[in-house]
């Protein structure tokens, strides 16, 4: 498996690319705001064509570059149908007050027009999806955000690794995502982090979407947020 990523926009989302090898079809998780210079770079590198994209959650730094990546690759976009609405109008997460406060923060002077990509699947608890010889196995874990998923695959290399879990902004190194945005729940969160993390095994490893990586089983013993379940 080949595996990359790269920080992207003001606010640092991480962008991954996964293929089975170079030379082969790959799949973009969470193209954000300003990562199509670093996508042409990865491509370019290891001669890859992305067959598909897929969506923690609508959140603009996290899916922002989604529609230059279909535009220029014409790929399929995976999301949960409670955060679809988003990729037509990301601003709808945020309150008008803070879109504005954040639109002076990183000097967006300029907001593209977005619209929703013609090939958008639904990317539901529980589904399978394959992608050039990779398969994902999606989990709807509401939270931060109504449709906020994490997409598992399991891992074939030589480390001591059983899979690997996209979390978008769902499960941080020592932390979790914020649930004062627009449809965030913590009560929701808490269920989620109970019942889709804890029973997780210890040697999966966690892909955030901003900061570093980190296991399941070092969250498990050092993360306060599920310290508080396990008590």
């Amino acid at each position: 498996m080949l595996l990359t990523s790269f920080p992207a926009g003001p606010l640092q989302a991480n962008c991954y690319v996964v293929s089975r090898a170079p030379g082969t079809g790959c799949v973009l998780v969470d193209p954000g705001m300003d990562a199509m210079d670093g996508v042409h770079a990865v491509v370019r590198e290891h001669n890859l064509t992305p067959a598909a994209v897929l969506v923690t959650h609508g959140h603009f730094d996290h899916m922002w570059c989604v529609q230059d990546v279909v535009r220029e690759y014409g790929c399929e976009v995976w999301i949960h149908p409670a955060d679809r609405h988003l990729l037509s109008d990301p601003m709808a997460a945020i309150s008008g007050e803070s879109a504005a406060m954040l639109r002076m923060q990183l000097g967006m002077t300029d907001v593209p027009e977005f619209a929703e990509p013609g090939d958008v699947r639904d990317a539901v608890d529980g589904a399978a999806i394959e992608v050039d010889g990779l398969t994902f196995t999606v989990d709807h874990v509401p939270g931060h955000t109504p449709g906020t998923v994490v997409y598992r695959i399991a891992y074939d290399g030589t480390e001591d690794v059983s899979e690997l879990m996209f979390s978008g902004d769902f499960l941080f190194a020592g932390s979790i995502g914020r649930t004062d945005l627009t449809g965030g729940s913590h009560p929701q969160m808490l269920d989620s982090l109970r019942d889709r993390v804890l029973p997780l095994a210890d040697d999966v490893v966690v892909l955030p979407g901003h900061g570093p990586q980190t296991s399941i089983g070092r969250e498990r013993a050092t993360n306060p947020f599920l310290a508080e379940l396990t008590t």
